[in-house]
């Protein structure tokens, strides 16, 4: 039997359906928001995995025919997940995981697919939220529900789930995601806003999630299942007791060390000196004690003495070195070192051939003229991995950068190339993907891209105990793993760029969050300093080795003579010069060229081809067809005027063919040009002035 709720939300009907189909799932939904509609199921696998971890699978998929179109490329059918697919899995896979039970280790997939696609609201949003219904109605253990939104401001007032007409208008593009009781990750960009702005919007977007999460309640009371009953068996409690007491002080010491490499392999050898010593216990179980122990070890340490592993203060961030230019070739390059965090970033210029094309059902066809891309090589963490295509966490964390530096890079007028920039993890721990903000904002000023500000970025953490709590700047890996909170902030000095933010616990306050947002900008400022005593400014030209960029402007309508018939005079141009030419609708025409000499004649080829006839100008035309009043004579490519027999030659012309010939040249001057367009020519004139010369 069918049940459906609806509500009005944000001025538009909001349907969340089930009963009706895909009914073999433990859980499935159908939301509608307007005529954007997602289906989501939920299924849990009954038997435990032997895994010690949660093994949650989030799959979300644009389906082409939600937008009535077919799929790009040569097979016609959806294939592998695009990254806003990508992304859009984990922004619904994060809030997820911190509401199932502690220990619970059933495999559980979820599958958010796209059937209706509006182009004006986002179906990703309602993902989230029917991720979260089919979980609540089913019998899978979970600890909701949970909503998200989507947060904007125009005008000065927020707006929940915007539009793109109006994200366009609004400084600030974030999706807010949460219980009742507590928010549990923030992710989005944002124009230079204000800490304080940016608290106000959470808390906007957590007030506005409140109908959403009565909506799952309603229908869990009506259709909700009984959930299935996971207890987390203490087995070998005494075991446990006895391993915890055994590794504590060994561990205690191990977390005094600074170095990362030298910890690891410190809590390496008490670890398998552990697991000689039980050879009959379960090592899921001695690997479950040793981390919790850790954890714990670590977390007292910092509450009771305010000592973090590597010996700093909680405001304290680690040392900072930064490089620029120290690649040989290419546009722009620069290393960014934080403590044992080191990002290797690397600026390209290209034209507007190297545009990425994208496509979503929901913002359609756009062309991206800036990428950030994102590599994690296994020997920054000192292990060895197959080398395959970019992971999830890889897509992510690059395109958590990208949103950072975005809002600092000048328009397309003011600078029409494409830039990418590659940043290679070469060390981690902790942060990378804000080194690589700040790496990447060092070499786009390194390749001399005109930057209206400089960007760094930080991870802030948690951790809280009862009512103490002490929020740490800069995490490392083990305080990332072992914490509460990960926070990422990204802004220059006067406002923030991107934010992204995950929650362990059952929720913060938002004096905390307050506090954590503040002590993150204290640290974006320290960062900038650094990074401004290497390189303060962009550098004054770009690299010899990138393509030049040369804009002139034409009259739209004259477009057609400089692509000619088929494309032959553009390709006639291209052929001679060796530059790369790019003509937009607008009568911008864009010349690249490495050879500024090459450029320089294609742009006077072009502006031959497309010179604006005016009184006065002197022609050598050619003599198209002779008429009883006169010759039409082409002056130029696709342009012709009309000579009046009286304007031939001295004295009375009887017939014009009694002074010219067809095809042959002559030299005319323009009389007048008139309002329609129409050119008047005389080659009278020109003889007048040559015997005024002679007298």
């Amino acid at each position: 039997m069918e049940e459906i709720i609806k509500i009005d939300y944000a001025g538009r009907e909001l349907t969340i359906s089930t009963g009706s189909i895909a009914k073999q799932a433990n859980g499935s939904v159908v939301v509608r928001y307007a005529d954007t509609v997602v289906l989501v199921t939920a299924v849990m696998d009954k038997k435990q995995s032997d895994r010690d971890f949660l093994p949650l699978i989030v799959n979300y998929q644009e389906m082409s025919y939600a937008a009535g179109k077919f799929p790009g490329g040569f097979f016609k059918r959806e294939g592998k997940p695009s990254d806003r697919e990508v992304l859009m899995s984990r922004l619904i896979d994060r809030p997820l995981r911190p509401l199932f039970p502690k220990g619970f280790n059933n495999e559980v997939q979820i599958i958010a697919t796209v059937l209706s696609a509006d182009q004006e609201n986002d179906p990703a949003i309602m993902g989230i939220l029917g991720a979260s219904c089919a979980l609540t109605i089913s019998e899978i253990p979970f600890d909701g529900p949970l909503a998200g939104v989507k947060i904007g401001r125009k005008n000065g007032q927020f707006i929940i789930n915007p539009s793109i007409a109006d994200l366009e208008e609004s400084d600030l593009d974030i999706v807010m995601t949460g219980t009742k009781d507590a928010i549990i990750m923030v992710e989005g960009s944002a124009k230079f806003i204000t800490g304080d702005d940016l608290i106000e919007a959470i808390h906007f977007g957590h007030q506005n999630i409140m109908p959403l999460i009565d909506c799952q309640n309603r229908l869990r009371e009506i259709i909700g299942k009984e959930k299935w009953v996971f207890e987390k068996t203490d087995e070998q409690a005494e075991i446990k007791a006895q391993i915890e007491q055994k590794i504590q002080n060994d561990i205690s010491e191990a977390l005094t060390l600074t170095s990362k490499a030298m910890r690891a392999d410190r809590l390496n050898s008490i670890y398998n000196a552990i697991t000689k010593e039980y050879p009959d216990v379960d090592e899921v179980l001695i690997k479950g004690c040793f981390e919790d122990t850790t954890r714990q070890i670590m977390r007292q340490q910092l509450i009771s003495k305010g000592i973090r592993i590597d010996g700093r203060k909680s405001n304290e961030i680690r040392n900072i070195t930064c490089e620029v230019g120290i690649l040989p070739r290419t546009h722009g390059s620069a290393l960014f070192t934080r403590g044992e965090t080191q990002a290797l970033a690397v600026t390209t210029i290209g034209t507007s051939e190297d545009e990425q094309k994208v496509e979503s059902l929901h913002e359609g066809e756009t062309f991206k003229t800036f990428m950030l891309h994102y590599n994690f090589p296994p020997f920054s963490v000192g292990e060895i991995a197959m080398l395959r295509g970019p992971s999830r966490r890889e897509i992510g964390h690059g395109n958590l950068a990208e949103r950072a530096i975005s809002p600092v890079l000048p328009t397309k007028d003011e600078f029409p190339y494409t830039i990418r920039i590659v940043s290679e993890i070469l060390e981690s721990n902790g942060s990378s993907s804000m080194a690589t903000v700040c790496s990447g904002c060092l070499s786009l000023m390194d390749a001399g891209v005109p930057i209206k500000d400089t960007v760094a970025g930080i991870a802030m953490g948690l951790v809280k105990e009862g009512e103490q709590e002490i929020i740490l700047s800069d995490i490392i890996g083990d305080e990332d793993h072992m914490g509460d909170m990960d926070f990422k902030i990204a802004g220059t000095k006067t406002g923030i760029t991107a934010v992204q933010m995950d929650i362990k616990v059952k929720g913060i306050t938002k004096e905390i969050m307050s506090k954590a947002v503040a002590q993150a900008q204290s640290g974006i400022t320290h960062i900038l300093d650094i990074m401004h005593k290497t390189i303060s400014k962009p550098r004054d030209s770009l690299s010899p080795y990138a393509p030049r960029i040369f804009t002139i402007r034409i009259n739209p309508d004259r477009i057609r003579d400089v692509i000619g018939p088929g494309g032959k005079v553009i390709k006639g141009i291209i052929e001679q010069t060796g530059v790369k030419i790019d003509i937009e609708d607008s009568g911008v025409v864009n010349i690249a060229s490495n050879d500024e000499s090459s450029a320089n004649e294609a742009i006077k080829i072009i502006k031959q081809l497309t010179k604006e006839v005016e009184v006065g100008d002197v022609y050598l035309g050619k003599v198209k067809k002779i008429l009883d009043s006169g010759v039409i004579v082409d002056i130029m490519p696709n342009v012709d005027g009309f000579v009046h027999v009286s304007q031939l030659a001295e004295g009375y012309v009887k017939k014009a063919s009694d002074v010219v010939k067809e095809r042959e040249e002559i030299l005319v001057k323009v009389i007048e040009v008139e309002p329609s367009g129409r050119i008047r020519l005389s080659r009278k004139a020109l003889l007048n002035e040559k015997q005024d010369k002679k007298k």
